[in-house]
């Protein structure tokens, strides 16, 4: 069962109804969960499908989408679910606002996901206008948290997330929890309309240390979360420290979350490679 002391939310980041299933069971709670055109593409059905030489049509593939988030929200129905827009670099977002309505009607407990990038910023700020919850995901620098609140300012607490992803930083030789922290404290300054959903989770120490800090969401893979939970759900002591090794600290900024979202710096060529793979595999279902 959940930890008295344990105050962030945590997902699942996975597109597999069962998996759900067995990671409730397992923790006996689960807060909401995550899905990407990664994790769709590596479900058992899609697999099945793609080893018998039968891709998606587009059509089909999207109601296979919609189909396994139904289920999962109903598995979940007082958590979130986000859903992610194809989004290419070249994707406007007029092309991904539309998207995001039409998926937003699939489940009543959606966020949609649009990625950190000048096109996904615009779609996102008229997507809260139009009422929509929306998750800002792959983000890999604090001025795009910036930009994440500036563009959504004057949504409600709960309906934005923010979405650092600390494994590919940390690929990258940079320590991605001090990501973390830096957008945390950033945020302070502000109305806490925005909320942190540590993403990219590769160890359980990224788990832990993302507690320890205050994430108010963690998304996890199942793997990491069944560790977590045969090792009894161990929280992080007072004691606790998190160790970076080698990976280089990313010095905090002083961005002026009073500014417009188009001034702040928005680039990061993560950003671009991870929209180059959701979206290279998204096309990998479909003929």
């Amino acid at each position: 069962m959940r930890p008295k002391e344990l105050t962030s939310r945590i997902f699942l980041d996975g597109g597999d109804p069962q998996e759900t299933r067995e990671i409730m069971d397992l923790l006996g709670f689960l807060d909401g969960q995550t899905t990407n055109p990664t994790l769709i593409s590596k479900n058992p059905e899609a697999r099945r499908r793609l080893e018998r030489g039968e891709r998606f049509s587009e059509d089909e593939i999207l109601g296979f989408y919609r189909a396994v988030v139904e289920e999962i929200s109903g598995m979940l129905p007082g958590g979130s679910i986000s859903v992610e827009v194809y989004a290419d670099p070249q994707t406007a977002a007029e092309q991904m606002l539309p998207q995001g309505k039409m998926m937003n009607g699939w489940i009543p407990n959606a966020h949609i996901k649009f990625p950190s990038s000048d096109q996904g910023f615009r779609a996102a700020e008229k997507a809260v206008k139009e009422g929509l919850r929306v998750n800002m995901t792959l983000c890999f620098r604090q001025e795009q948290a910036a930009a994440a609140y500036a563009a959504t300012r004057g949504a409600k607490k709960g309906d934005v997330f923010v979405s650092p992803f600390v494994g590919r930083l940390d690929d990258w030789g940079e320590n991605g929890m001090s990501l973390i922290e830096n957008i945390i404290r950033m945020y302070r300054e502000g109305d806490g309309h925005v909320e942190v959903l540590t993403a990219s989770v590769r160890h359980l120490d990224h788990l832990l240390y993302a507690i320890k800090l205050g994430s108010d969401i963690i998304t996890v893979p199942a793997g990491i979360l069944r560790e977590w939970g045969e090792k009894g759900l161990p929280m992080p002591g007072r004691d606790y420290t998190y160790n970076a090794g080698s990976l280089a600290p990313i010095p905090y900024r002083d961005p002026d979350l009073a500014k417009n979202w188009q001034d702040f710096d928005l680039s990061h060529e993560l950003t671009t490679k991870g929209m180059e793979k959701f979206s290279a595999d998204w096309k990998s279902l479909i003929r």
